[in-house]
Parts: structure tokens; C-alpha cells; sequence
């Protein structure tokens, strides 16, 4: 009777032996790409941009937004260029124990390309958060793999386009960046955002005709107040001045400079 049950054991235990080689669930492909392993996806693209960020001592950031079709001989395209380069230049102006002021754009062509080739133009680094879609949009030539992010989940690329930016440059686009636009915009009057974001739309005769916030205004859509979060400008000097006036640089802050958030949640919120 003994021998039989030792027996049983060294068979369950020969046949328990295949299963020690069945893959941890964080490196089970099969399941990181299942429904079930969605959220692990969603924190994925959280951490990872965090980790990168922080080893790079990214503090703050300006958000360039704008078409992928504007080409490369347009004036939207040269001014976004020497812009990104004025910017960059006076954030390395500023204390050497962070990158302050990093250029950020979408990623891909157009204006996003103009943006990181300018800041490139001067030495400076940039980001590039770039999404699958299903017209490929590939990262442009001008950016560095470490500052280089591959997005999935639209909600998680505009986290990081939102919570670091001291300003937003909007330049002329479509869908994607009326929708970009309008996420910082929302964000701002429900201070869901509370820090002083300075919002340009560059190009008055485009914007004018494409948005009329004064007929919102008119119609009792928004508050007077609203208003005051745009600032429309039409050349570099201009978008130069309004950053400059708007935009106090925090030296003593960490890095990433988190924006925070004053809307009511039961607790004392820290920001994130």
C-alpha cells in the first residue's frame, strides 16, 4: 500500500513537471494581447513614457498641435520650425539639472515634424508621441528613439500631452487637432487641469474662419472668461512674447512636473 501511494506521487509528480514551464502571465504574449490583459496594456502606456521621462529629466513641456498634411514648403511649416527653435534655445537657458520647456508634438509629419526638426536644429531634445492608426503614421526623422513613444490608446497619448505642458502652439489642423484642442481647452475651464497653461492658435485668418468662439459666447454656450484661455497670434514674435509673458518656470519642481488638479475628490489630492 505504501509503495502504491509512492508510486502515485512520483507519477503526479512527473506529470506536474510540464506545467513548470507555462510563461509568467507579464511575458504570456497570448494573454498580454487577450480583453483580460487591457489594463496591464493601459498602465503599460503610463509607465513606460514615465520611466523614459524621468530618466531624461524631462520637467515641463510645449505642445505643438497641427496637420500632418501641411507640407514642408508652407509658412505654417517654416514659423512651427524656427518657433520649436526659439523655444528650445530658451529652455536651455534654464537650470542645467533638467530639460525645461521640451518641445512635444504628435510625432508624425506636417507640423509635428517642423516642431522636432526645430528644436533638433539647436541641440535641444523632444518628444514625439506617436499613435497607430489606420492611415500609418510613421515617427518623423527628427526624433530620438529614448523620447520616441508608440501609443495605442488615444486617451493615454493626450494624459501626456496634457499633464506636463506649460503651453499648447495650435496650429492649423483637422479633426485631430480641433480634437486635441478642444480636450486641453475642457480640461482648463474644469480645472481639471489647475496650472496656467498658455493656449496660442497661431494663424488668425485660418482659426477665425474655422472657430467661432464668439457666436459660443454669443449663444451662452461659455463664460466671457473662457475667452481669456486663447490667445490668437499670426507670427513668431508674437507667439514668442505671449510665452514669454505667460509661462513661469518652477526651477525647484520635480521632474516630470505634474500639473495639478483642483477639482474635489473626497481627499486631499497630490496632482497625479
Amino acid at each position: 500500500m505504501k509503495e502504491a501511494a509512492i508510486a502515485e506521487v512520483g507519477q503526479s509528480d512527473s506529470q506536474a513537471a510540464p506545467f513548470s514551464q507555462a510563461p509568467l502571465a507579464y511575458a504570456n504574449a497570448d494573454f498580454l494581447g487577450s480583453d483580460a490583459g487591457r489594463p496591464v496594456r493601459i498602465l503599460a502606456e503610463y509607465l513606460a513614457p514615465l520611466q523614459a521621462l524621468e530618466q531624461a529629466r524631462i520637467r515641463d513641456t510645449i505642445v505643438f498641435f497641427g496637420s500632418a498634411r501641411i507640407s514642408a514648403d508652407s509658412r505654417y511649416y517654416d514659423d512651427a520650425r524656427g518657433l520649436a527653435a526659439e523655444i528650445t534655445a530658451w529652455g536651455k537657458s534654464l537650470s542645467a539639472g533638467a530639460s525645461h520647456l521640451v518641445v512635444c508634438s504628435g510625432g508624425g509629419g506636417g507640423i509635428m515634424e517642423a516642431a522636432n526638426r526645430g528644436a533638433a536644429e539647436v541641440g535641444g531634445p523632444s518628444i514625439g508621441l506617436n499613435i497607430g492608426l489606420p492611415h500609418e503614421q510613421r515617427p518623423n526623422p527628427y526624433l530620438k528613439p529614448e523620447l520616441t513613444f508608440q501609443f495605442h490608446y488615444f486617451f493615454m497619448r493626450k494624459l501626456w500631452f496634457a499633464h506636463l505642458a506649460r503651453a499648447v502652439v495650435i496650429f492649423p489642423g483637422g479633426f485631430g487637432t480641433l480634437d486635441e484642442m478642444f480636450e486641453i481647452l475642457t480640461l482648463r475651464q474644469t480645472r481639471k487641469i489647475d496650472r496656467e497653461i498658455c493656449m496660442i492658435l497661431y494663424g488668425r485668418e485660418y482659426w477665425h474662419e474655422v472657430v467661432n468662439f464668439s457666436a459660443l459666447l454669443k449663444h451662452g454656450m461659455i463664460a466671457a472668461s473662457d475667452l481669456k484661455l486663447l490667445h490668437v497670434v499670426d507670427t513668431r514674435d508674437e507667439a514668442m512674447q505671449c510665452l514669454r509673458e505667460n509661462i513661469k518656470v518652477d526651477e525647484a519642481r520635480c521632474c516630470p512636473d505634474f500639473a495639478p488638479s483642483s477639482t474635489p475628490c473626497g481627499a486631499p489630492c497630490q496632482g497625479q
